[in-house]
């Protein structure tokens, strides 16, 4: 490891936001943390572990206390449960929110100890944390009312807990970031999944559809408000320099920063999206119509897609980012590069 560069771990390293935060990070010695190494993208040096045992609390602060990072960004978060192969939604939430607790717990430790080293720790939240149907455009300081979906109600709970610790960290500067959904062409998600068509369950079945370029429709209930309702975007690679922009300032002597994101411009209509990714449209009889086709896409593996997920692929949950805008100041249009429409066509690119 080169020494001589100040130290920056990343949890979750692995994913698909990791991967795209590491070129970026040429600047640092890049510890990565992970269940298993990153493919694409090399660290200076990773690390082994699974944030959701207990024990990783007293692993983590030995490897603070080692390390002495300047800054800790934690990306490690289970999103997709069959992706991931984290079923178990208790375990889902070990990883996820007590995961988040242990690491702030062993970020307090360590700077108590050894005197103010970690200077910034920066959580990617999510707009899923809002909830999924919400009647105005929300600000940093809406209320947090997730529901149905244990991935959104993890985020919210997570939030909070970065929330409610962030002043133990001791001269540590917290970032909570509330991105809208990650779009790019090496972006998967469910609505990206969902606009795609994509078979991305573990059956033999999907995997022949797969194999046969078979698209899944995209499912709506009736009604017009459904094709109406508005939603926006953000390029996981604009994310990323958001994230980098943020760990080359200076730390910031306000203790508690929270911003939403989403691309520049105007969010697009689920109508525009459906078209724009050439989607076979197929309407069923209102929300528990598409639950039930979903539970059975779900059970024969053909879909990754979870039944709980229809209210945040049915609702309108807008954000104000007017506080990113402030915040980024002349560089906004440098870091937040794509709009709305360009984050989401870039996802029908090839990789």
């Amino acid at each position: 490891m080169d020494t001589a560069k100040p130290t920056i771990i990343v949890t979750g390293v692995s994913g698909n936001l990791g991967q795209r935060l590491l070129p970026q990070l040429s600047d640092y010695t890049v510890v990565g943390i992970d269940v298993t190494p990153p493919t694409h993208s090399p660290v200076d040096r990773f690390v082994a572990l699974d944030m959701g045992r207990e024990e990783s609390t007293r692993e983590l602060l030995l490897l603070l206390r080692e390390l002495q990072p300047v800054s800790v960004v934690h990306l490690a978060f289970v999103i997709d449960p069959q992706r991931s192969g984290v079923l178990d939604v208790d375990r889902m939430w070990r990883i996820n929110v007590a995961g988040t607790a242990r690491l702030m717990e062993a970020i307090a430790e360590a700077n108590r100890n050894i005197g103010t080293t970690i200077r910034q720790f920066i959580f990617p939240s999510s707009v899923a944390a809002y909830g999924s149907d919400l009647p105005a455009p929300v600000t940093e300081d809406s209320p947090l009312g997730a529901h149905t979906l244990p991935y959104a109600i993890h985020k919210k709970e997570s939030d909070l807990v970065v929330q409610q610790r962030a002043p133990s960290l001791r001269g540590c500067g917290v970032f909570i970031l509330r991105p809208h959904i990650f779009a790019g062409a090496t972006v998967e998600n469910y609505l990206m999944g969902a606009f795609r068509g994509t078979p991305n369950g573990k059956g033999p079945r999907a995997a022949r559809m797969r194999q046969s370029a078979k698209r899944l429709p995209c499912m709506l209930p009736y009604g017009q408000k459904y094709l109406d309702n508005k939603i926006q975007f953000v390029h996981v690679d604009d994310m990323a320099r958001l994230i980098a922009w943020i760990l080359k300032r200076e730390p910031e002597a306000q203790r508690l920063t929270i911003l939403n994101v989403a691309g520049r411009g105007d969010p697009l209509t689920f109508a525009q999206c459906i078209e724009l990714a050439h989607a076979k449209l197929l309407r069923v009889p209102g929300q528990w119509g598409m639950r039930r086709v979903l539970q059975l896409l779900w059970k024969w593996n053909i879909s990754a897609i979870p039944p709980d997920a229809v209210p945040y692929m049915t609702g309108e949950y807008i954000m104000n980012t007017d506080r990113l805008k402030k915040f980024l100041g002349n560089d906004y249009a440098r870091v937040i590069e794509k709009t709305n429409l360009e984050a989401f066509a870039d996802s029908f690119q090839a990789n």
